[in-house]
C-alpha cells in the first residue's frame, strides 16, 4: 500500500541512483525537501569530502525548508566527519518532518540521528520504501555490518550454462548492450577481482571505457556527476610484469582474507569477473554476496565449453546455495538476471 511519501521518496532514490558511480566508501543517498504547496527540492550525495544529500537539498530549498518534510533514502549522520552532522542542518533549517527510508547500521550513526531529531521536536517517519531503498544500499549496508567487500559476481553466459568454448575463446558471448551494462557494473564498484588465469588467457585492462553516467542536476551548485572514477584491480595469483591490468593488487592468500582486507580499505563493492576456478572457489567459500548473469540467445551444444563455474559443486540436491532472483530485465538481445545470495553467504 502506497503512503504520503512513497512519491518523494522514489524521488530520493532516483536521485541517489545518479551518484552511485562516485560517492564510496560513503553512502550514496538522495533526498528531496518537500514544501506545503508540493514544491520539491532534490540533492545527492558528493564524492569524498563534500556535502550530503540532505545538505545539497537545503541549500537548493534555501528559506523555502522552514516548516517543510525533509525526505532521505538513509539515516541522517549526528557526527562530526570531514563534513558536519546533517540532523543538526536540518534542525537549523527548520524543517518539521523527516521521512527516513532506513536506518544506517552504521556503528557512527546506527539511530542516533533519528534519535536526536526526535529529541529536538521533529516528526520522524521511518520505513518508506524501505525495501527499494536497502536494495539500492545492499552493499553499503552489507560493507558496515560485516566490514567486508560485498561482492558480484559478473558472467556472460549462452543459455546452456557455458563462459567460453573448449579453445578458450569468449569474446564475444554477449551483445553490444551488455557490455555496456558490465561497465556500469564496473563502475559503481570499488574493486574487480579476477583470477591469474582470465589474465593469461585476455590480458584484460578490466576499466570503465563503455559507458556514460547520466547527467541529471543533484548538486545545490549546479555540477553534474558526470566523472568516472576507475575500479582498483585485484588479481587472484600472480601476473607478468606487463599485463595490461597493472598497477594491480596480486593476492597470494585465502579469499576471505582478501575480502576483509579490501573492505578495511575503503572497498564496498568488488566485481567478480572469474574466471570460472575463481568463481567456484568463491561460491564454495560463500564468499559471493550476488551473480548477475548476462544470457546470451545461443548454445554451445554440447558439455565441453567451460562452465560458469569450475570445480566441485553441490552432491544433492538439498545441499544446493539457494537465493532470490531480483531482478530479470531484456538488454539488447540477452537477458540480465540478478541473484541475491546474501542470506546463504553471510
Amino acid at each position: 500500500m502506497s503512503g504520503p511519501w512513497d512519491e518523494a521518496m522514489d524521488q530520493a532514490i532516483a536521485a541517489a541512483e545518479e551518484v552511485r558511480h562516485l560517492t564510496s566508501p560513503n553512502p550514496w543517498v538522495g533526498c528531496v525537501v518537500v514544501t506545503d504547496d508540493g514544491a520539491a527540492y532534490k540533492g545527492a550525495t558528493s564524492p569524498p569530502g563534500g556535502l550530503h544529500a540532505e545538505r545539497h537539498a537545503l541549500v537548493a530549498a534555501a528559506s523555502a525548508a522552514r516548516g517543510a518534510t525533509l525526505v532521505t533514502t538513509l539515516e541522517p549522520c549526528n557526527h562530526q566527519g570531514r563534513t558536519g552532522p546533517c540532523a543538526l542542518e536540518i534542525f537549523d533549517a527548520g524543517v518539521r518532518r523527516v521521512v527516513v527510508g532506513t536506518a544506517d547500521p552504521d556503528p557512527q550513526v546506527s539511530g542516533a540521528g533519528i534519535a536526536w531529531l526526535r529529541s529536538v521536536g521533529l516528526e520522524v517517519i521511518v520505513g518508506v520504501r524501505q525495501e527499494e531503498v536497502q536494495e539500492q544500499l545492499a552493499a553499503y549496508l552489507h560493507h558496515r555490518l560485516t566490514g567486508r567487500a560485498f561482492t558480484v559476481a559478473k558472467i556472460a553466459a549462452t543459455l546452456d550454462g557455458r563462459s567460453a568454448a573448449p579453445d578458450g575463446t569468449s569474446q564475444w558471448i554477449t551483445s553490444p548492450q551488455a557490455r555496456r551494462d558490465g561497465h556500469r557494473l564496473r563502475a559503481i564498484s570499488d574493486a574487480v577481482i579476477v583470477g591469474a588465469g582470465t589474465v593469461r588467457a585476455d590480458d584484460p585492462r578490466l576499466t570503465v571505457r563503455d559507458w556514460t553516467p547520466t547527467a541529471g542536476a543533484v548538486w545545490s551548485d549546479g555540477t553534474r556527476p558526470s566523472d568516472v572514477v576507475q575500479p582498483r584491480r585485484v588479481v587472484v595469483g600472480g601476473v607478468s610484469p606487463d599485463a595490461a591490468m597493472h598497477p594491480c593488487l596480486q593476492w597470494s592468500g585465502p579469499l576471505d582474507a582478501l575480502l576483509e582486507r579490501l573492505g578495511a580499505e575503503g572497498v564496498v563493492q568488488a566485481l567478480v569477473e572469474g574466471g570460472p576456478t575463481l568463481l567456484g572457489a568463491m561460491q564454495r567459500r560463500g564468499l559471493l554476496n550476488r551473480i548477475v548473469i548476462y544470457a546470451a540467445p545461443s548454445v554451445f551444444g554440447g558439455d565441453d565449453g567451460a562452465p560458469l563455474m569450475a570445480g566441485a559443486g553441490a552432491a544433492t540436491m538439498s545441499a544446493l546455495t539457494r537465493g532470490t532472483i531480483v531482478d530479470v530485465t531484456r538488454i539488447g538481445p540477452d537477458v540480465r538476471i540478478e541473484l541475491d545470495l546474501t542470506s546463504a553467504g553471510d
